[in-house]
């Protein structure tokens, strides 16, 4: 008799297909707006509709997906309001940061953040689209951590999660490279001798994110409207 599946079975064939679904939109190979039907995706992981159903659920709370009634889940498609919105947030929340974290870096923290770059540095260079933006995510996640506080930490995280989404929509690949520079700026103003620089340092590395951000979606939502009106007045003179 087949016996069914056990419960860290099941945890396991979760995880891998959350990783997948997660490692693809970081990647940038899903577009805003598709939609992730959950007997394909069940079909091209190898699992269940109902391992795949909790899966898009969590991505959903996660605001990675956006989740629509009797529709099912799709890749998000932000406006540019809303994007700007989260990263007014960031630079709020980070200017924080570095003002509590300003000279009181041990050396310890220190060589943390510098290990945490050259792995961003050595994702980008092997060509890890997802990982050298997770990791830059994760860069920021990491000064949370060392403020030593569960609710700012919590908040960050959730507005990483979304900047690092609306990167991978919208940012060019090649861009990644400027990420493991920028940061090191960060560390180095952050055991320098002015908080000025400091600040100025990590919210131009914001500023710089938010335009390549808000430049890659307002080309990709461009309506060529001669294009589209040329091709509707053909139609209109065929059918006379």
């Amino acid at each position: 008799m087949t016996q069914p599946p056990s419960p860290a079975a099941d945890t396991n064939v979760e995880e891998r297909a959350y990783a997948a679904v997660c490692n693809a939109l970081l990647s940038g190979k899903l577009r805003p707006g598709t939609p992730l039907r959950e007997r394909a995706l069940a079909e091209a992981l190898g699992c269940t509709r109902g391992a795949i159903r909790k899966v898009l659920a969590r991505l959903g709370t996660e605001k990675k997906l956006v989740l629509q009634h009797n529709r099912g889940a799709f890749v998000p498609n932000p406006s540019i309001a809303d994007m700007r919105g989260v990263y007014r947030a960031r630079r709020i929340v980070e200017a924080g940061l570095i003002m509590t974290l300003f000279g009181k870096l041990s050396g310890a923290q220190a060589d943390s953040l510098r290990a945490h770059v050259q792995a961003e540095q050595a994702a980008y260079e092997e060509g890890r689209r997802e990982d050298a933006v997770r990791l830059a995510g994760e860069f920021h996640v990491l000064l949370a951590r060392m403020v030593e506080s569960e609710e700012l930490l919590e908040y960050l995280q959730r507005l990483v999660s979304n900047t690092e989404l609306y990167k991978a929509l919208y940012d060019t690949a090649e861009h990644a490279s400027c990420a493991p520079r920028e940061h090191q700026r960060i560390i180095d103003a952050l055991i320098g001798d002015s908080l000025e620089r400091a600040a100025a340092e990590a919210l131009a590395h914001l500023d710089e994110l938010e335009r390549r951000v808000i430049a890659g979606a307002a080309a990709e939502q461009k309506v060529d409207l001669v294009s589209l009106f040329a091709k509707e007045a053909a139609l209109g003179t065929a059918d006379a």
